[in-house]
């Protein structure tokens, strides 16, 4: 018995000693325990706002945030009456939206049942559409509590353009943020809001309650200058001549001249597998040797030092000039003689410009870098995009100097300038010597109302004085009519710019062997009063096709100028036909054909990617006038007409 009482004293204590500790839990440090379990079992999880849209200047979507949703079901929550009543109506509507058979679904929702899944998946990535669909659905028209119904929302960035301008328009993720999306993110982030969800079996969780604990707010839209039209026309030509030269990458920009909007800008670069794509945005980046196009650069700063003229001679002699012993050519065999200076540009000689610049600035080469760094030649910038390269303009005392140096940055050598850097510039000789910022962005809106605006941003209200201006512009005009430029002349409509050949990676050793040039042509058009500015730099083309900047990279220039010059005509149809292309692929097919033959009779191009067909039909010697946009839906001469060359036709784009 004294042991029985023992034992008996033994649990009664042990049972009080374990009500105690269950008082002092629940009363003393419950707070602190429910706290711990809130922490473990329940959190706070983010809902990522939608970004943003970014819309063209034209109102066209260039990128926007879509949201997609996964759906799963909590199969325990539902009550057996409510489960057994509805399961079979479930599955049938899961299987006409979302394939497979109602059996399927059906027993796969049992066996989640009796699995006591709380986390059954459905179906992931659909739209906001087919969410409200399947959220209808029998059982799942009860909510997260009674029917289990369980949505978990994501967003993605969609392009409608697909690959068109995408390293401008840009992304901010794990890649990094380059163009408009990263530069302008703060506007198009929105705010995130936030949602709790409750730890269920296996590390699950899922969200409690239908409502949120706050509610994301999603990003404001950015306008951009970009037009889709142009954009188009300027990148399909810049790949098609990309293509066709086997080069390795290229870029396009054209540019508002007043305004400094940038209407179109590609960069494409070859993939190893011979195609083309957004790599890198070449135009703001990569600064390169600019070649003869700084040649404008030389000009007007040794005509604002009212040292030389444009009537000034110099003598260019039989194409050779040896110079500090090093010699300089001219591409022109027997060279040019003695010519103007305005000659020297026109046929882009070497040893004219090494000269000039040389005999004039010689003694004192401060004074021409001075002059450079007056026109903000030797500045970066300062774009919103990241990724600006910096201008490389030495100095005597740099490391880069040399007795060399100074004659060779006189044709574009020894120095370093982006694309859009050397574009800025000849935009400014075009706009009256106004040198304006290049911009990407219009303006900000939300929910269609105006928030901010970016207005026209000046560098220099005058880089030069304005006969520096004029002198420089007529003799631009003439590179296209008798200088280096005169295969893109058309006595239909006026341009003026520059060619440039550059050589490069010229330091190795093989370049005899493997020659490599980078090709540009920069310009602007009309030439009497200009409205774009454009640049093509086109790298490592198949120097056995060709190299020059104007077969290169001037045929881009002139296909842009001419497609948006024809593009300001309205005109009226006389005729409407079922489209003869029905694919993109046809169109292309059809373009390759036509233009490798020579033909007397009128072709079909209905069907046809409306700046093909203007290519071909301008090609033929036809003057093409258009309406629209896209493909070619009608054409006023029937095909199987006589071709009568400088006759108009005119097409309708849809």
């Amino acid at each position: 018995m004294n042991r029985l009482n023992l034992v008996l004293l033994l649990i009664v204590g042990l049972l009080i000693a374990i009500m105690v500790q269950l008082a002092t839990i629940q009363f003393v440090d419950g707070e602190k325990y429910r706290g711990m379990s809130e922490h473990l079992t329940i959190k706070q999880d983010t809902i990522f706002a939608n970004k943003g849209s970014v819309f063209s200047v034209d109102g066209s979507l260039l990128a926007t945030s879509m949201s997609q949703y996964e759906i799963r079901m909590d199969v325990v929550t539902v009550k057996a009456e409510v489960f057994e009543k509805n399961v079979r109506a479930l599955s049938e509507s899961l299987s006409k939206m979302l394939g497979k058979s109602t059996s399927y679904w059906e027993t796969k929702i049992r066996k989640g049942r009796n699995a006591k899944n709380r986390y059954l998946f459905i179906a992931k990535g659909l739209g906001y559409n087919d969410y409200v669909k399947v959220k209808s659905f029998p059982i799942f028209n009860l909510g997260v509590y009674k029917g289990g119904f369980i949505a978990q929302q994501t967003t993605v960035r969609a392009h409608p353009f697909g690959k068109i301008a995408e390293r401008t328009i840009g992304y901010k993720d794990d890649r990094g943020a380059p163009g408009i999306e990263g530069a302008y993110s703060k506007y198009l982030d929105g705010v995130n809001g936030l949602r709790l969800k409750q730890k269920i079996a296996k590390g699950q969780w899922k969200p409690i309650g239908d409502n949120n604990e706050k509610e994301p707010i999603n990003g404001q839209d950015i306008v951009t200058t970009i037009d889709v039209n142009i954009q188009d026309i300027a990148h399909h030509s810049l790949l098609r001549q990309l293509e066709y030269y086997n080069a390795e990458h290229g870029c396009v920009v054209v540019m508002e001249t007043k305004t400094g909007e940038i209407r179109a800008i590609s960069n494409l670069g070859r993939a190893s597998n011979g195609t083309y794509y957004e790599t890198r945005n070449y135009a703001v980046y990569e600064s390169h040797e600019p070649g003869s196009a700084f040649k404008v650069m030389a000009l007007v700063a040794a005509l604002e030092s009212g040292k030389i003229d444009t009537s000034t001679v110099v003598d260019t002699g039989n194409g050779k000039y040896r110079l500090y012993g090093r010699d300089i050519n001219d591409s022109h065999r027997g060279g040019y003689g003695k010519i103007s200076v305005a000659r020297s540009l026109e046929v882009s000689s070497n040893i004219g410009f090494a000269r000039i610049i040389e005999e004039n600035f010689g003694k004192n080469p401060n004074e021409f870098v001075d002059i450079l760094q007056k026109m903000n030649v030797t500045d970066k910038l300062f774009l919103t995009i990241k990724g600006e390269g910096t201008p490389g303009i030495p100095r005597p005392g740099d490391k880069k100097w040399s007795k060399n140096a100074l004659p060779s940055m006189a044709y574009g050598y020894n120095l370093t300038l982006t694309p859009l850097q050397t574009l800025t510039f000849y935009n400014a000789i075009a706009n009256n010597g106004v040198m304006v910022k290049p911009s990407f962005v219009k303006e900000v809106r939300s929910w269609d109302k105006h928030v901010e605006s970016f207005e026209t941003e000046v560098i220099n209200p005058k880089i030069c004085s304005d006969v520096t201006i004029n002198k420089v512009r007529a003799v631009l005009k003439n590179v296209v009519i008798r200088g280096t430029g005169t295969r893109l002349y058309d006595e239909d409509f006026s341009m003026a710019g520059k060619t440039g050949t550059a050589r490069t990676e010229y330091w190795k050793a093989d370049w005899a062997v493997d020659k490599k040039y980078i090709s540009s042509f920069t310009g602007y058009f009309p030439a009497e009063n200009p409205k774009y500015s454009c640049i093509v730099v086109i790298h490592k083309p198949d120097a056995k096709t060709g190299f020059y900047g104007a077969d290169v990279s001037g045929p881009v220039f002139k296909d842009i100028a001419q497609k948006i010059y024809t593009s300001n005509y309205k005109i009226n149809v006389v005729e409407d036909r079922v489209p003869q292309y029905k694919s993109v692929e046809d169109s292309y097919t059809a373009y390759n054909v036509i233009s490798d033959k020579e033909y007397t009779s009128i072709p079909d191009v209905t069907g046809m990617a409306g700046m093909d067909a203007i290519s071909i039909l301008e090609n033929m010697g036809l003057k093409v006038n258009c309406e629209g946009n896209g493909k070619v839906v009608a054409q006023s001469l029937n095909a199987g007409e006589k071709l009568i060359k400088g006759t108009t036709i005119i097409i309708k784009l849809t």
